[in-house]
């Protein structure tokens, strides 16, 4: 970095910004630190969390750079139609507000530990799997957005793959310090951040583009039209994968074993419903204001970007500052979110279940830091090779909702769902998804089908393998039930 370069970091607002949310997360991790000393501790912060604190940690872990880039290039590209794919998360959410007690009353540490419970070892190992390749996948498009925006700031000192590399450094440092615990209370501040200023800025957006009929006049009229320029297979497409993460998420699930009590959790997704329908409409009626104002120049060739890009050159400075920084914040917090989850499963489903089951609290605590640190290394190099931050979404959101959404759902509200269905429902919808791409399925099966998304196919063939299964071995016992029973 030259001397030119230097000064232009100094004097920029925008690396203040940046500056500060990092010693506030630093701080708010740090000061967490002494508090984490067991296993519970660090992996579901030691079942002590607030509704409050479930709120926000909700909100934060779920609006990321799959909201915030994917789900804005979408709407740059479609206009409002992209709310299918943030619809299919409302509807999730109507169903776990029944969920949520459940969960919290089995209070166990992983969806894997449910697995287990229910069905069996296999479905222990087989969720391990699809956990890791779908929230690996999910950390490395938050390290893109991350890179994005420090490009954006730092044009001519920070190239976007560079980029990549500091905030996966960063996000590995602040995950591995505390654990759930740090996670959770970092995503108060970076919620009530990024909330506040987003709702501020979407009038501001909407003055400085001359008003709402000057929006609408500049777009086309599909943008403002239910489902656009999509057909309605295209907006399935987006609401499914989504709306079955949202159900099967095993983050979301992490933060209701972590609750205080049961009552807590049910009031948490409440308000987390709240937040999230205001929030994700707020970030794509931004995205198409921006694209009313910016139907052109670099922001069109690289739509993902629009937020960031729309904050720094839309609006005022001081309320462009704040809304990079938040946006900032959020992906920080979605990354810590993801990559924290799948070391859970590495430390408990992995190392205290199968290698040394006596494992020290100290000893525990060790382990799941460097799992941290090698779960981010693997997901910056997906980063690395990665181009489509929504293709890459919808990729990870089908795995999750192919495989485990179906047989965690089942467990809960199906008796009769069996260990070895489970097992093949789990098998066949990991294999569906990670192949659908694939040469071989490509020269098999007529292209009518392969030129769609994986979702449908994969969905049905997991759920087909649940039920029929099911109906052809026997009966679960009822101890494997007890956990489960509603009351």
């Amino acid at each position: 970095m030259n001397s030119f370069s230097l000064i232009a970091f100094i004097k920029n607002p925008y690396a203040d910004v940046l500056l500060v949310i990092t010693i506030t997360l630093l701080g708010v991790s740090l000061g967490r630190l002494n508090k984490t000393k067991t296993k519970a501790d660090y992996l579901v912060a030691g079942r002590s969390l607030p509704a409050f604190v479930l709120i926000f940690t909700l909100l934060s872990s779920w609006i990321g750079s799959g909201s915030l880039l994917g789900g804005a290039e979408n709407a740059y590209k479609h206009g409002f139609a992209a709310l299918w794919q943030s619809a299919g998360g409302w509807a999730g959410l109507l169903l776990i507000y029944f969920i949520a007690p459940r969960a919290r009353k089995f209070a166990q540490f992983t969806i894997p530990d449910l697995l287990e419970a229910r069905y069996n070892q296999t479905a222990r190992v087989l969720g391990v799997i699809a956990i890791l390749f779908t929230y690996t996948a999910i950390t490395s498009y938050q390290f893109i957005g991350g890179g994005d925006i420090l490009h954006l700031i730092f044009p001519n000192v920070i190239s976007a793959t560079f980029g990549k590399y500091i905030i996966a450094a960063f996000v590995i440092v602040f995950t591995a310090i505390a654990g759930m615990s740090s996670v959770a209370y970092m995503d108060v501040v970076i919620g009530l951040l990024a909330t506040a200023t987003m709702l501020v800025a979407l009038p501001v957006l909407i003055h400085q583009a001359g008003g709402w009929s000057a929006v609408h006049a500049a777009l086309p009229a599909t943008h403002f039209q239910v489902l656009g320029d999509l057909t309605l297979a295209q907006g399935f497409e987006l609401f499914l994968p989504t709306c079955l993460l949202m159900l099967g998420n095993q983050s979301m699930y992490q933060k209701f074993f972590s609750a205080k009590t049961e009552k807590d959790a049910s009031r948490a997704v409440v308000g987390w419903f709240i937040g999230i329908v205001i929030l994700e409409s707020v970030i794509v009626a931004l995205a198409v204001t921006g694209s009313a104002l910016f139907p052109t120049g670099e922001v069109s060739q690289k739509p993902r970007e629009i937020l960031a890009y729309t904050g720094m050159h839309g609006l005022p400075v001081w309320l462009g500052v704040f809304l990079v920084g938040s946006i900032f914040a959020k992906i920080i917090s979605t990354a810590n979110n993801y990559l924290f989850s799948p070391a859970t499963n590495l430390v408990n489903d992995v190392f205290v279940r199968y290698i040394e089951k006596d494992s020290s609290n100290k000893r525990i605590l060790i382990v799941s830091r460097l799992m941290v640190v090698l779960l981010g290394i693997w997901a910056l190099y997906q980063s690395l090779h990665t181009e489509s931050v929504l293709k890459k979404s919808l990729y990870a959101y089908t795995i999750y909702s192919a495989a485990l959404t179906p047989v965690i759902l089942a467990a809960f509200f199906w008796k009769r769902t069996t260990a070895v269905a489970a097992v093949v429902s789990i098998a066949a919808g990991t294999l569906v998804t990670v192949t659908w791409d694939s040469g071989f399925v490509h020269a098999h099966l007529p292209g009518i089908l392969t030129s769609r998304d994986a979702i449908f196919p994969a969905l049905l063939t997991s759920v087909l393998c649940l039920v029929v299964v099911s109906f052809l071995t026997p009966r679960p016992s009822a101890a494997q039930l007890a956990p489960f029973a509603e009351g």
